[in-house]
């Protein structure tokens, strides 16, 4: 192996070779890519469910697939295929339908929905027995099997190795919402260990559903402006008042930079390095002193072997709350110091809300995007700057810049936090 294919600590560099994305935008880089840096946004009124009586009725839903019934089951799986079907295209690599390597990916945990529970409950209509004993009796019956692949946590990573035609037994995670990046450290991992040449890393999320809503509101977490759905989701600006939740999906094909290129495949870009550092402070806030998340960037740095002043690009987490902002400016503050103040930053999020398990892989290829294209997407919706966090935020339009190296930041519910530095390609 040349040392034009091996890292600053001798492991071998990792390319990325294809990249798929589903987004409230549309299906696909193209679609998503002209609409994201033309500043649109996918947030609109739920039509899916009746929202009366409901705190916030807005999302960023994906409404391009025609799953009827709907479950989130059964979206969360269309959006992974078309995601990686699109990474697979661009990658060339394997055969129709036999990928050369593991598949990784990030999962919403597996619960059947309130329809599949009312569907249950009242398949015995005579019975005696009521409540959660009337479930488990419905569900012993052995006639809802058709059910079993809502709570199956690995249905999804079955359904894709099936498809696709992966190596091995493909591994589910869930690391709340730095799931997505998750799988792109594990798929790096892998092939620095030479466990593999290639990784296909997905990330899927549908959980715009009445429980899922009802969740995070209880939580305080999601925004209300329901009357001007649009102007929801404004990252770092004075008057944001939480997150719009969405669904999605991205992809990633991973390969060893020497791998890559003997078979002549496209590099576009480098896995620099990963991350990755969580805290046990409190389920959804993270520890006032920042040192998980402050921690989870200084060891991607080190990782990457890059500096400070090495990072043209931040592809912000984002998320449009008051406390998550807050604290990931302060840890951006920690680590890149005075540079911050030179640094662009980005939230997707503004425009297609917060995909939750699939935010780190969407934003991966929207970072990688940004590489090819040297276009940064703004933030909408920054129309009042919060003065406490001096950020330099690409403001509502985007901005041509070129750009070699991004720190793509995911920090989750539970303090769970990951990040990854991409590149372009080595000269």
């Amino acid at each position: 192996m040349s040392n034009d294919t091996l890292d600053h600590k001798g492991r071998p560099l990792v390319a990325v070779t294809g990249r798929g994305v589903v987004t409230s935008l549309g299906i696909g880089k193209s679609d998503n890519w002209t609409k994201l840096t033309a500043g649109q946004s996918g947030i609109k009124p739920i039509r899916r469910f009746d929202t009366r009586g409901l705190k916030t009725t807005i999302a960023g839903t994906v409404d391009h697939f025609d799953i009827e019934p709907y479950s989130a089951f059964d979206l969360s799986t269309a959006m992974a295929e078309a995601a990686a079907a699109e990474a697979i295209e661009e990658a060339c690599i394997g055969s129709r339908s036999s990928f050369p390597g593991p598949l990784i990916i990030a999962t919403p945990p597996s619960e059947l929905e309130w329809p599949h529970l009312r569907q249950l409950y009242n398949a015995l209509p005579d019975s005696d027995i009521s409540g959660y004993a009337r479930l488990l009796a419905s569900a012993r019956s052995g006639k809802h099997a058709d059910l079993a692949r809502h709570v199956r946590f690995a249905a999804i990573a079955d359904r894709l190795k099936d498809r696709f035609s992966t190596r091995g037994e493909p591994l589910s995670i869930c690391t709340a919402c730095a799931s997505g990046a998750t799988t792109i450290q594990l798929g790096l991992e892998a092939i620095r260990r030479g466990d593999t040449e290639a990784a296909l890393c997905v990330g899927t999320d549908a959980t715009v559903h009445p429980e899922g809503l009802i969740r995070f509101s209880l939580l305080s977490a999601l925004s209300t402006v329901n009357d001007a759905p649009q102007k929801a989701s404004k990252p770092f600006a004075k008057r944001r008042d939480g997150f719009v939740i969405a669904e999605g999906a991205g992809a990633v094909v991973l390969e060893s930079l020497s791998a890559a290129k003997a078979r002549g495949a496209p590099i576009l870009g480098i896995v620099r390095g990963c991350g990755e550092k969580a805290d046990s402070f409190h389920r959804t806030r993270s520890n006032p002193d920042g040192a998980a998340m402050i921690g989870a960037i200084r060891k991607t740095l080190d990782d990457a072997g890059v500096t400070p002043e090495q990072i043209d690009y931040v592809n912000a987490h984002g998320t449009s709350t008051p406390e998550n902002d807050r604290m990931e400016y302060l840890s951006l503050k920690a680590v890149l110091g005075e540079h911050l103040a030179n640094t662009p930053v980005s939230s997707n999020k503004s425009m297609i809300g917060h995909t939750l398990i699939a935010a780190g892989s969407v934003e991966a290829v929207f970072s990688l995007l940004t590489i090819e294209t040297s276009i940064l997407p703004p933030t909408i919706n920054y129309d009042e700057p919060d003065p406490d966090l001096p950020l330099d935020v690409v403001p509502n339009t985007s901005r041509s810049k070129s750009v070699s190296t991004v720190l793509s930041n995911s920090f989750g519910f539970g303090g769970q936090n990951v990040c990854v530095v991409f590149s372009s390609e080595p000269a």
